[in-house]
């Protein structure tokens, strides 16, 4: 008898303890939500009463009583949801929702810069990205660790052999930041990177001049923004041959190294191949960036002009070179040691002609870049990734387009209106119906770095609400990063160190080798990616769940810095823009 009591008492308990605890049925954004904007969680089981329930954070006072949508099957899964819509509550705190039958939200807060931690968080990530030097505990906490890749004797790999630089000489190629998971840099996805970051301050300075990250340089008369983007702006700029002007492809071990920390790596490191792509994604960045360095003068002399001449100099490479691709495969069956990392090969450069002369032309004002946008102009925008970059020219010249207007031959209506059927393509239909969110409304969203693609979709909808001021479009933004930050199938905020359920074995050697049970803070996981190419177990198949939280899975979980770009950019935008937000629902 007193067994069975004991066993009962037992049983309370522990029920008792499983309602206490946050239910994995309800997906909301797990910092939570602006004062005045949209504010919607989602419910993943069945929920009988069709109630909600908005409550203290204490749970003693119930705050907001609202009733469920119908439920509804999601189009990519086999998950079915209801919508709890309480946007019309503002007051500002800390909330719980609560469903019956399906449990306790996760807390969140309800105020007017809710993103500000992810903008700093996803910004900071790049510090400890940082090689060549030590991650100091002052900056990065328990993730301080010794530096690693020095980089300054570099091999030229037989691939990138010249006259003046024949195959093994020595070069110094320090600094920039780990590419990803691994331990690589590569110029490619560099490009994309850094034109979304410099981006985000071009068209938000206002913002990112007050965002401070408490890096080394915090404090030296330059945004932290602007002070990361150039640890890795001067290592590109050894990436350049200055015999000829030509971009090496990548910087890189012959394969990738072991799960060790970045002080135990000591492989050989090679410069591999000049390629056209790396030569106009390098001009690219160096137009842009010159043109905004041209505003910090006093602090960094000269670093403009040499910017604007190391840019030139590659699209002249470029010119006479103008189709050298980049094929590792063959590369690797004429020379030695084979090279197995990172490809980053791209068979149609259209897109890099095309996005290194608008930089050129809003930089130069030359007219003789015309030419190339006029004859690379893509027929439709397409949502940027790193081997298409076409939109980031289209941005550029329509963010200055009051002073390029005069060259009519442009037709800036024509590709602005592009830019606006774009958004108006994610919008049109209402996205995801089951989580209400832009992303997840084709299944061709869900593909290796999906969660890149959610805040690729976020630049395009933000850009269309700076051309027309149709606060749609920025609503419809912020439903992305409601995704990004737990809205969605998996339940995952796909953000290291945010939220309440993040993720923990991120593929990503620094993480993995630290000993550390949490990940660097701030990174971007890839997400949902049914092609699972890493053949690791998934619990989950379908493809907006195809996730799973484990080191093992590079094809879902590993972090990249294009990945984390777009997302310095849209949790920066909805910031700056907070006040457009404000019943954007209601217009």
């Amino acid at each position: 008898m007193a067994r069975t009591a004991a066993t009962l008492l037992f049983v309370m308990v522990w029920l008792s303890f499983l309602q206490a605890q946050p239910s994995t049925n309800i997906q909301l954004n797990q910092a939570g939500f602006y004062t005045h904007a949209p504010k919607i969680a989602v419910v993943t089981s069945p929920a009988q009463s069709g109630i909600f329930y908005l409550l203290s954070a204490d749970k003693k006072d119930t705050l907001y009583k609202g009733i469920l949508s119908a439920p509804e099957n999601s189009a990519y899964s086999s998950t079915a949801t209801s919508i709890a819509d309480f946007s019309a509550f503002s007051a500002a705190g800390v909330y719980i929702l609560f469903v019956p039958d399906a449990g306790y939200s996760y807390p969140f807060n309800i105020s007017n810069d809710i993103h500000r931690a992810l903008s700093a968080a996803s910004l900071k990530s790049y510090y400890y990205q940082r090689m060549s030097m030590p991650i100091l505990p002052q900056y990065a906490g328990k993730w301080a660790r010794a530096g690693g890749h020095p980089d300054k004797e570099v091999l030229i790999h037989p691939s990138a052999a010249s006259g003046k630089r024949p195959a093994h000489t020595v070069i110094s190629s320090p600094g920039g930041w780990y590419d990803a998971g691994d331990y690589n840099k590569y110029i490619v996805n560099s490009g994309i990177t850094m034109c979304t970051l410099l981006t985000a301050y071009e068209d938000f300075p206002l913002y990112f001049d007050t965002l401070q990250t408490n890096i080394p340089e915090t404090g030296n008369g330059l945004p932290d923004i602007i002070n990361e983007t150039l640890y890795n702006l001067r290592w590109m700029l050894t990436m350049q041959d200055p015999n000829d002007g030509g971009v090496y492809h990548k910087c890189t071990n012959a394969a990738f190294d072991k799960m060790i920390m970045p002080a135990g790596c000591h492989n050989p490191r090679y410069v591999v191949q000049k390629s056209t792509a790396a030569a106009l994604d390098f001009a690219a960045v160096m137009a842009q960036a010159s043109r905004i360095l041209v505003s910090f003068k006093k602090q960094l002399p000269g670093l403009n002009d040499s910017c604007l001449h190391a840019a030139q100099y590659a699209w002249h490479w470029a010119k006479q070179n103008p189709a050298v691709l980049y094929d590792q495969r063959a590369m690797n069956a004429l020379y030695q040691p084979a090279v197995t990392t990172g490809a980053y090969g791209d068979n149609n450069i259209k897109d890099e002609w095309f996005w290194a002369a608008c930089e050129l032309l809003a930089t130069t004002g030359k007219e003789a870049y015309i030419q190339e946008i006029l004859h690379y102009r893509p027929a439709v925008a397409a949502i940027p990734s790193w081997n298409n970059v076409a939109a980031l020219g289209s941005y550029t010249l329509l963010r200055y387009k009051n002073t390029l207007s005069k060259y009519r031959q442009l037709n800036l209506p024509a590709i602005e209106q592009q830019v606006i059927d774009l958004a108006g393509s994610l919008v049109g239909n209402g996205g995801n119906r089951a989580f209400r969110t832009i992303m997840g409304q084709s299944k061709k969203d869900f593909i290796w770095g999906s969660n890149a693609v959610a805040m690729n979709q976020g630049i395009v909808l933000i850009n269309a609400y700076l051309l027309t001021k149709d606060k749609h479009y920025i609503a419809a933004a912020l439903t992305n990063a409601d995704y990004i930050m737990g809205r969605n199938a998996t339940g995952f905020c796909f953000v290291t160190g945010m939220g309440s359920r993040s993720p923990v074995h991120i593929h990503h050697r620094l993480s993995v080798a630290d000993g550390i049970t949490q990940p660097i803070p701030g990174l971007l996981a890839g997400g949902p990616n049914p092609g699972m190419q890493d053949k690791c177990k998934y619990v989950f198949t379908e493809p907006e769940t195809a996730y799973t939280d484990t080191d093992c899975s590079y094809a879902s979980n590993e972090t990249a810095i294009n990945w984390n770009a777009p997302l310095v950019y849209v949790s920066g935008a909805l910031e700056a823009l907070q006040y457009e937000l404000a019943y954007s629902v209601r217009k």
